[in-house]
């Protein structure tokens, strides 16, 4: 920390946490004349610089420096939402390196086989306002249910459900979009459901407790952030100033 209150780290530190490369290899590229702070060629990586303030040229290009990432990433079924697993696919396996430099980590939590919405980031503490029991932030999911989903099933969401394990959900809002008959006595229902908590498997065991099975899952909607509709499923992006705003970043 320097006499003006301003927060310096070490080159080698800033450049490696934004994935150019280790701290050996810094060195030797650093000696190699690759990185000017300042305009001054500099050979010494382990000197502080301030992110802030300093202009930090790496092979010609400048260095932007952020300590936070925030990503939405349209999560595809078959990819689990963890940092790392010895024999699963996880999401941070769909971000390019210079993205998981930053060592990033999903928000929450989505089954393998859900889609939709997840928050990807290294902001801890936007994870735990987003994540804390007491805060209650709403999820909004769309699904297809095997079932006819009918006007009992909305007062029994409302009310709360009681899953498998005796435990009692908060109220949920639940939406009917469309309820067609396959065969004689098989329906289909298409619906939109907004939760308060995130229970194991949550969603998918509120329907098993009315008698009905989710067959497709996909969240749309964190607090105010939204899916990006137009991101293919897979693809990620950054957030946008607007939507920094709407999570208080």
């Amino acid at each position: 920390m320097s006499s003006k209150g301003r927060t310096t780290m070490r080159l080698d530190k800033l450049l490696g946490n934004m994935g150019f490369g280790t701290r050996a290899e810094l060195k030797k590229l650093a000696k190699a004349g690759w990185i000017t702070v300042n305009g001054e060629t500099i050979k010494d990586p382990g000197k502080h610089v301030d992110p802030a303030s300093d202009t930090i040229v790496f092979d010609g290009e400048p260095v932007l420096y952020r300590e936070f990432v925030y990503i939405m990433l349209h999560k595809p079924q078959g990819v689990i939402s963890a940092t790392e697993d010895m024999r699963e696919r996880t999401v941070l396996d769909l971000l390019d390196p210079p993205y998981r430099a930053f060592e990033p980590f999903p928000v929450g939590r989505l089954d393998k086989d859900t889609e939709g919405l997840l928050l990807l980031t290294n902001d801890g503490k936007l994870a735990h306002e987003l994540l804390s029991p007491k805060k209650h932030v709403p999820k909004t999911y769309e699904a297809i249910v095997e079932g006819r989903v009918d006007e009992q099933d909305i007062v029994q969401f409302a009310r709360g459900v009681i899953l498998d394990d005796g435990y009692v959900t908060m109220p949920a809002e639940l939406t009917i979009q469309s309820c067609e008959e396959q065969a004689e006595g098989s329906f289909i229902s298409r619906i939109s459901l907004i939760i308060q908590e995130g229970k194991f498997h949550q969603v998918k065991r509120m329907f098993q407790a009315v008698g009905k099975k989710v067959v497709y899952l996909k969240r749309v909607r964190m607090g105010d952030l939204r899916l990006d509709e137009s991101l293919p499923l897979g693809a990620y992006r950054e957030l946008t100033a607007e939507e920094l705003a709407a999570i208080g970043r």
